[in-house]
């Protein structure tokens, strides 16, 4: 199979006319971001034979991958219920090469230095990985509608338990009537990230953001928020297909369908993704902590260690609310993030299951004995 953004030698030429010419050979590894530790604990592999390749899109029972300084077509073990161990977009795997008799086959997948995760949209316990071993998440979000903080916490937390550096991207500047307002909404929903607001049709703000994208770079964000147009800026051309938001709601339509890795003219490599409706968090303990980093920190003064900053005495975070150091609606989101993770977590964990039904249980007995109490 050929394709014209890691082309094999025999790839035809393509009838496109990018602004700036696309790459005649696939990318090294190193280009791609094998580094010495990579190669190292490579070593057992090599001995068996095998290749280090990079997955660049990822199918069902195949997947396609740089390996060897050519793409190949590579066939995956049957689907299994761990999703964790199935070649996503952005994994290093082992392969073996292809021969006359026998078709590559992805035979093992490397350690993931970081990936994003969330939950499945099914009340089942199982995860879906969106992209692994990514250095930076940008998280879109279109000023051509009103931002919303909800969403773009919810990103937040995803991207920071990624393990990669969130980027919050504002798109379509050019149809936002108040910017500055715009700018200063998003900031104070994404504390310690950095802030970019772009325009696909002006081209303002992408040196900005270019300078602050490394390695890996993931796009994530709803359909229609701009993904693709600011993905085709960066990249120089036009590689990912664009369309306009359904005017009856607003809403995007999905123009990417899969994930896939495309070389950056400044170095790196951009992973654009389909646009995300319902972002379920899984795990992300850390990722809500980073993402709600003030009340992290405010925390750290309540009376009590393990403080759920609801009711209880000498909470730091309720008197930061009661003062209007901290909005309200943030802490709100903090709760609810943090209920929807634990709920996740004890779909697949005994224990905490146990304990969400005890609690479940200990509430209902003291609902009856009010009741009572009120003679209902």
């Amino acid at each position: 199979m050929t394709h014209p953004i890691f082309p094999s030698s025999d790839s035809p030429s393509s009838d496109a006319r990018p602004v700036f010419p696309r790459p005649s050979r696939p990318p090294t590894p190193a280009e791609l971001g094998w580094d010495d530790a990579r190669d190292e604990a490579f070593g057992p592999f090599r001995a068996a034979g095998h290749l280090p390749g990079r997955v660049v899109r990822a199918e069902r029972g195949f997947c396609d991958v740089v390996a060897d300084n050519r793409r190949l077509r590579a066939a995956v073990g049957p689907h299994t219920n761990d999703d964790s161990m199935t070649p996503c977009t952005g994994d290093w795997v082992a392969v073996r090469p292809p021969t006359p008799a026998v078709e590559a086959a992805v035979v093992a997948v490397l350690d993931r230095r970081t990936a994003v995760v969330r939950s499945s949209a099914s009340r089942s316990s199982r995860v879906q990985v969106l992209a692994a071993n990514v250095d930076t998440v940008v998280i879109v979000a279109s000023l051509a509608d009103s931002i919303t903080p909800g969403r773009i916490e919810r990103m937040l937390a995803l991207a920071w338990e990624s393990g990669g550096t969130p980027v919050l991207v504002l798109t379509k500047a050019d149809r936002c009537l108040d910017v500055p307002q715009a700018l200063s909404d998003a900031t104070a929903v994404a504390p310690g990230v950095e802030v970019v607001v772009t325009s696909a049709v002006t081209g303002d703000g992408f040196d900005v953001l270019a300078a602050a994208l490394r390695g890996t770079v993931v796009l994530i964000g709803p359909s229609g928020a701009g993904k693709s147009s600011l993905g085709n800026r960066l990249l120089g051309h036009e590689l990912l297909p664009t369309n306009s938001v359904r005017e009856s709601d607003g809403k995007g339509r999905h123009t990417t369908t899969w994930r896939e890795l495309v070389p950056l003219p400044r170095g790196g490599v951009l992973l654009d993704t389909p646009g995300l409706r319902g972002v379920g968090l899984a795990d992300a303990d850390d990722g809500i902590d980073s993402a709600f980093s003030e009340i992290t920190e405010l925390a750290t003064m309540c009376r009590f260690t393990d403080c759920a900053h609801a009711t209880e005495p000498g909470c730091a975070v309720l008197a930061a609310v009661e003062s209007g150091v901290l909005p309200r609606r943030r802490l709100d989101s903090y709760h609810r993030l943090q209920r929807e993770n634990e709920y996740a977590a004890s779909r697949s964990d005994a224990r905490l299951r146990a304990e969400r039904e005890r609690r479940r249980k200990h509430i209902s007995r003291m609902q009856r004995a009010m009741y009572r109490s009120d003679g209902r």
